[in-house]
Order: C-alpha cells, then structure tokens, then sequence
C-alpha cells in the first residue's frame, strides 16, 4: 500500500518508466560502415545513404538519382527527431562516399548551431555551412549551386553527354562529385514577401527541376509546411522523395497528400515514414531513424578527417557562416594584407553571403564621401576604427596628416580614446579633439582651394574623419539671407559644404558618423546629403531609412548588422560590422 507522500514520487517515477518503455532506440552502428567499407561507395549512377531500420532486420534507405527520385522533403515537428535525422543523413553520407563522390551544402536557418560541428571538425565534403543563417547567405547558397548548374551544363555539351553517369563513364575526365544541399527551416527564405524571396524561389525551382542531369539534389528540412511562407506547390511536386516524423494532422497531408493521413499516427520520437512516390500512400515506408548522440557523432566525424589524411586540400576553401558570431577584424585578412597599390580602400566588414569583405573605394569623383547614420554608438566606433585601418593600408605612409582623426567622444563615455589610441598606432594620422573640428574643416578647406588654383588633381589622397557629427555645433548649416558679399573666408558650415562637394575630385574625403537623422538635417543641409554618395545605415526606423536609400531595408536590422549604400552602382547590401579590437 502507497501512502499520500509516497503517492507523487510513485506516479512521476512510471511515468518517466513509461516514457523509456516506448522510446525505440537503434543504434547508429546499424547503418554505418565498417572501418574497412569508409569511403567505399560509388554514386555515378546513385546516391544511397542508410538512415534507420525498417521492420526487424531490414534498412531504410534514402535514395537518390534514379528516376523522379531526386530530391526529398522532411516534416517533423520541435522534439520529433529532425535534427537527428539530418545529422545522420550528413554524417553517414560522409562515411560511405569520400569528397570526389559527394560536396555538401549545409545550411540551418534555426536559432542553433546544429551544423556548426561540420565546420569545427573540417568535414571534407563541406563547401559551405550555414548557422542562424541570414536569408541573404541562403540565397547566395542556391546562387552557387546555379552557377555550377551552368558550368556543368556547358561541360556536358561540350563533352557531348546527357548526364552525369555519362559524364562518369568517360576516361581522363576531372572528378564530377553529386552536389548534396540540406536547408533546414527552409521556409524562412519566404518569411518575407520581397525580391530575395522571389530569387530563392525561382532557384530553389530550377535546382529541383534541372538538377536530375546534373547530380544535384536538394534536402528541404522544416517544422512545418503550412503557412503563407511555404515553398511553391510546383516545386513541392517536384520532390517525390517524402519524409514525414511526428506532425500534425494537416502537416501529414501536406507532406504526404491530400489522402495519406499517416504521419499523425507516429507516437515517439525518431519514427517515420519514408515515401518515395509523392506521398502515395502504397509507397508509405514505416522505419525508426537510428540514434546518434552529440558525442557519438563528433568522434565519427574526427575520424573522417583522419581518414582524410593530414596532406587533405581543398580547392577552394570552406564558406563557414555563423550568424551570431562576432565579426573581428583581426581575422580580416583583405584588410590586413592591402597595400597602397590597391589604392584608397575602406573595407567595413563580413558579407552575409558567399563573396568576400564588404568594403569600397575612395575614388576622386564627386559624392565620394562617406556617411554612418546610427543610435549604436559601439557598432559605429567599430565602424570607424576599420576606417582607420583600412586607410592606414592603403594610403601612403609618405603622405603628411594623411588621416585626420576629430573624435567627438565624450570624455566620460566607455569608448572616449579607443580611436586616438588606434590612431596613434599608426604613421601620418593626426588627432583632433572635438573643439578642434573647425580648424581641422578649415586647413582641409584651404588645401581644396589651393589644389583647385593649382590644378593638383593628382595630389596624395587625404580623408577627414568626424567621429560624432551631431557635437560639431559650428558645422552645423546657419541660413544665410544677406545679399551683400562678406568679407574674409567663409563660415565653417560653408566651408564643409564647399569640401564635400569639391573634395573628392582631387583626393580630399570626408568619413563621417551621426547618431541620427534629425542630427543630421541640423547639420547638413538636404541638398549637401547628395555628396554623400556612400552610405552605411545601423538599425533605424524605416521612415529614416527611406529618407536616407529610398528603401526601409535598415529597420529590419538587428544590432549587430548594418546596411551599405553605394548610390553610383544601385548597391544596397546588408553585412556584419567589424567590432572593435578586443572587444
């Protein structure tokens, strides 16, 4: 007999014995390779990875190549063993075909880091892997599977083949591997109704449809189907490979069809249903996918690395994004190896896709100057210190006051001395306070003017930094209605509106950082923000968005992205900001 106390620990305790009971746990050495069968496999004519057991002592297979069966679709709602069937799908690919055989393209859109471990271990089979993916990197993902969609395209007409086993079946032919690209929560390239969304949808589309030929196939994992933000009905059609693990009941019939319910009857994690018919139900496929704990697979994947062979190369270098990893430049390497033979360079940060730094020139043309617009004030210092760094490569050390620093820092703000400090640690920069900013508009004023009455267009590229725009109260824009013509040289307002329109054309730029746009329009006048034709927004509202790039794009900015403008070329481009050194 149980008494009242004893009652609760008794009932929690079945409970959790019932839970144990019905969990069905195969272990992932049912599918894996021997140690003398690693990288054993051929996919010429098909790719088939092993995922769980069907039945008693049966496998069940993903196979992809042959036929329709080119592409799959996985459904499984928060806890239902998705992320788990993903790794084993990845990590057991990667054990059976070595990297001649078979390229991976991992990207997760989740608040996680489930792929993070395929960059951390090296996986040689990785080209590129995604973490708390931005929509943009997802996009340039698909952009790169596109472009060796055309390249393999343009091989296979020129060879005179059909396809990739023909393309295998040739002699003296560079390895072709099968591209593999695994998105999971897809659906948030479509959480948004604009152009990216479009361009993914399309490409999403023409990998599935013209992949077949080209050994390229396409794994879209995702909590759910429903919803506004879903992949086209005409690509879904496409995908004849389904796998649906615990769902609800209008999840099962969107993944599965209109008339195969099945999937809400699945009871525990880690059961599924494999279908490679488009969700006939005759084709429906029952198997408990095999488990593989954190543990487990770290230690498969080091020794595929192993494997490998310390003399692995690759041709072209992993693509790694992380996208809540700080962004340091101390790791920027364009930046740390320029030289003035490039010429003035500002380089700002990482993109968010698969391309290199974000960065532009200094050219002597009109509107070269830069413009910061943010409420951060520890992004925009970071900002400003790659400005720093950047021209400190490449402009001539030769060069008098090459750079001249105004910081308007307050002296008691946390970040007052970090740019003198940097500064200072570099030839030919000189530091001005912030009472000094009209001096140092007014010496940069009367080199324009004798540049201009001397013709020395070709003079050495000099650039202003004003760090705090909004404390450089004698900048600020004075309405003059006089008509008589004064006497001596212009106000400093004038003078800085005389060097952003007249400055770039011989070499004299202005970088400059405000907090805010009502600062701004106090300072400069509307028709001088045309000469700033370079643009970086931090987050902001979109009315002050559209005032500044004609678009709202900078009030969907988190904290740590910013948005670039570059008015010549209709570049408008989100990126990840350099932090501050040891920051």
């Amino acid at each position: 007999e149980i008494c009242d106390d004893q009652a609760p620990r008794v009932i929690q305790a079945v409970g959790a014995a019932a839970i144990d009971a019905s969990r069905v746990e195969v272990p992932f050495t049912a599918v894996q390779p021997e140690a003398s069968q690693l990288w054993s496999r051929s996919c010429s004519e098909e790719l088939v990875i092993p995922l769980g057991r069907s039945g008693a002592k049966n496998l069940q297979e993903l196979r992809l190549g042959r036929g329709t069966n080119q592409h799959a679709l996985i459904a499984g709602r928060t806890g239902s063993g998705k992320s788990t069937l993903l790794h084993v799908l990845v990590t057991n690919a990667a054990l059976w075909y070595p990297p001649e055989e078979l390229s991976l393209y991992l990207v997760d859109f989740k608040k996680g880091v489930e792929f993070k471990t395929y960059a951390s271990r090296d996986l040689p089979h990785a080209k590129a892997v995604a973490v708390e993916s931005d929509r943009e990197f997802g996009l340039s993902v698909l952009e790169r599977i596109d472009e060796e969609l055309v390249e393999r395209g343009e091989i296979f007409r020129r060879l005179g083949v059909q396809n990739l086993p023909g393309y295998r079946s040739l002699s003296d032919q560079p390895a072709m591997p099968r591209i593999l690209l695994v998105i999971d929560e897809f659906q948030e390239l479509f959480v948004e109704d604009d152009k990216l969304a479009q361009d993914a949808s399309l490409l999403l589309d023409r990998i599935v449809r013209q992949g077949r030929a080209f050994g390229v196939h396409a794994i879209m994992g995702s909590q759910t189907l429903g919803g506004a933000y879903a992949l086209a009905r005409s690509t879904m059609g496409q995908m004849q490979i389904r796998v649906a693990l615990q769902c609800s009941e209008s999840d099962s019939y969107l993944i599965l069809g209109e008339e195969n319910g099945a999937a809400r009857l699945l009871g525990r994690p880690g059961e599924a249903i494999y279908n490679d018919a488009g969700g006939d139900v005759a084709a429906n496929s029952p198997f408990q996918i095999v488990w593989l704990g954190d543990e487990e697979r770290d230690t498969t994947l080091a020794k595929i690395r192993q494997h490998a062979g310390p003399h692995f190369s690759r041709a072209e270098p992993l693509v790694v994004f992380e996208g809540s990893a700080p962004v340091r430049i101390e790791d920027a390497g364009s930046l740390l190896n320029a030289t003035p033979d490039l010429g003035p360079q500002i380089w700002l940060g990482e993109p968010v896709a698969i391309r290199g730094p974000v960065g532009l020139p200094l050219k002597r043309q009109g509107g070269a100057n830069l413009l910061l617009v943010g409420q951060q004030p520890e992004p925009a210092t970071g900002l400003i210190a790659a400005t720093i760094e950047s021209l400190a490569h490449t402009l001539p050390q030769s060069t008098s006051d090459r750079v001249v620093l105004v910081d308007g820092t307050p002296v008691e703000d946390a970040l007052a001395g970090r740019l003198a400090s940097l500064a200072d640690e570099h030839p030919g920069m000189a530091v001005k306070s912030w009472r000094e900013a009209d001096d140092a508009v007014a010496a940069f004023h009367s080199e324009l003017k004798d540049r201009l009455a001397n013709g020395q267009e070709d003079a050495p590229t000099r650039v202003l930094i004003l760090h705090g725009l909004q404390r450089f109260r004698g900048l600020r824009t004075v309405e003059d209605f006089s008509f008589s013509a004064s006497e001596g040289p212009p106000a400093p307002d004038k003078q800085f509106e005389e060097l952003l329109r007249d400055g770039p054309t011989v070499g004299l730029h202005v970088v400059t950082w405000c907090d805010s746009v009502t600062n701004l329009n106090r300072t400069i006048a509307r028709g001088t923000l045309r000469d700033f034709e370079l643009k970086v927004l931090l987050q902001m509202s979109a009315a002050d968005s559209s005032l500044l790039v004609d678009s709202p794009a900078a009030a969907q900015l988190g904290g740590d992205r910013a948005l670039l403008s570059i008015e010549e070329t209709n570049q408008l481009e989100k990126f990840r900001p350099y932090r501050l050194r040891g920051s």
